[in-house]
């Protein structure tokens, strides 16, 4: 075997290793952004519940609760 082919034995090898940490970083990340959407989705149902004047009262607008749920802000 030359030095190419040992090479690129060696990085295959590695890409190998790294799969199921790669893979399970992925799965991760959607169960992530699962329970983040649930999150937000009770928050908005919270927010769904409450009137203009009990979010006056608060001091905060329905249009700035929704731009904190979702971390939107404008310029």
């Amino acid at each position: 075997m030359d030095m190419i082919q040992s090479g690129q034995h060696a990085h295959t090898a590695r890409a190998i290793a790294r799969l199921p940490i790669t893979l399970l970083s992925g799965f991760y990340r959607i169960l992530e952004a699962l329970a983040d959407s649930g999150r937000r989705a009770d928050e908005v149902a919270r927010l769904n519940s409450l009137t203009d004047e009990e979010l006056a009262a608060r001091g905060t607008t329905r249009v700035a609760e929704v731009q904190r749920i979702f971390g939107v802000y404008p310029d």
